[in-house]
């Protein structure tokens, strides 16, 4: 049995301004109390992280810097229940230690949120295929291929 590594590695970053624009371009969010989780599939075989906390939202950079940490440590921890995606977190309330335990609840169902929608868009798009090709898949055998 191995374990699976929860560091967070270096290409597990969005850090261009493309990979950002391309994840808000293709407008698939899913919101909560705290955070808005912009993301788009990607063609790797893990999800990747951006962050966006503006000044807005928090005007001190030791605010702004402990709400990015926190929401790293979420993405590590949940990293390995996470499809091929690129996320965008963007902090829409701020938030601090006090705060934690619900912000990390919320991440979780934003997550099982997001789980979802992939998976029903995965499906959806077999079925298209498998349309266009001719082919038909009753739903026990759909369900098989997931």
């Amino acid at each position: 049995m191995t374990a699976t590594s929860l560091r967070f590695y270096k290409n597990a970053k969005l850090i261009k301004t493309d990979d950002f624009s391309s994840v808000f371009n293709f407008r698939k969010r899913i919101f909560a109390g705290f955070i808005a989780l912009h993301y788009q599939p990607n063609h790797l075989k893990m999800a990747r992280l951006g962050l966006v906390v503006g000044k807005k939202v928090a005007k001190r950079a030791v605010d702004r810097n402990y709400m990015r940490r926190v929401l790293r440590e979420c993405f590590r921890t949940q990293q390995h229940r996470l499809p091929a995606v690129d996320l965008v977190i963007r902090v829409q309330k701020k938030f601090d230690k006090n705060d934690f335990t619900q912000l990390q609840q919320e991440f979780n169902e934003v997550i099982a949120k997001l789980n979802q929608q992939v998976k029903r868009a995965a499906n959806n798009q077999i079925m298209v295929k498998s349309e266009v090709c001719g082919i038909h898949i009753s739903a026990n055998e759909r369900d098989d291929n997931t």
